[in-house]
């Protein structure tokens, strides 16, 4: 995800949100939720099913809490409120639409992906299987960076180029924060991106961390 910079005009409307506006009232059936609504509902961080950019951002919160940087933080959540809450809004939602509604986070779904979520965002456990059986070459049971990345080349679709973007900033964000110290992100924390509970270990992790300190 680095290098996804937001306009200077998308930060300055997601500060004024930030500080000066609330949100809308959502309802979310937690007890059935889909993966990709659990990867999501992570980052709401009162469970009412709307993620706010305040709580992408926070101090000890979102992606903060699971080891990014303020700054990279900032300016990833500009751009995916800006991105993701106009598609994720229903229509009675107040402006600006930048809160993200977790209920409908798979109309945010873009293509060139791995196929283990499926249109409405379940996770598909065949797909799953497949990366490892098609590019974990090295070790079975986890990816180095460059598998990674054949990996994300391979799914690309040539006739959506604009998805192409997507898939190298989510893979390279988890492999940055979950991958071990000889380069490989095993499969079980590959296996947790879908569904969200790698996010809940590594703030785990980044909480003992500074506890030790």
């Amino acid at each position: 995800m680095a290098g996804w910079r937001p306009l200077p005009a998308v930060t300055a409307v997601l500060l004024l949100w930030v500080f000066s506006c609330g949100h809308g009232e959502a309802s979310i059936d937690f007890a059935n939720m889909t993966a990709l609504q659990k990867h999501a509902e992570f980052f709401d961080r009162d469970k009412d099913g709307i993620i706010t950019p305040a709580e992408m951002f926070e101090a000890k919160k979102g992606y903060v809490a699971i080891g990014c940087d303020a700054e990279f933080a900032r300016t990833t959540v500009a751009s995916v409120s800006a991105g993701v809450g106009p598609t994720t809004s229903p229509v009675d939602a107040p402006l600006p639409h930048l809160s993200i509604y977790v209920e409908y986070i798979h109309k945010a779904m873009h293509g060139s992906d791995t196929g283990a979520y499926d249109a409405k965002g379940r996770f598909v456990p065949e797909k799953f299987e497949e990366i490892f059986t098609k590019h974990a070459k090295v070790r079975p049971d986890a990816l180095t960076s460059t598998e990674i990345e054949e990996m994300i080349l391979a799914n690309r679709d040539p006739l959506d180029p604009q998805s192409w973007a997507a898939p190298e900033k989510e893979w390279g964000l988890i492999y940055k924060l979950a991958s071990d110290k000889q380069g490989f992100l095993h499969k079980d924390s590959a296996r947790g991106i879908y569904d969200g509970s790698v996010f809940y270990k590594l703030e785990e992790q980044r909480t003992s961390s500074r506890s030790d300190m």
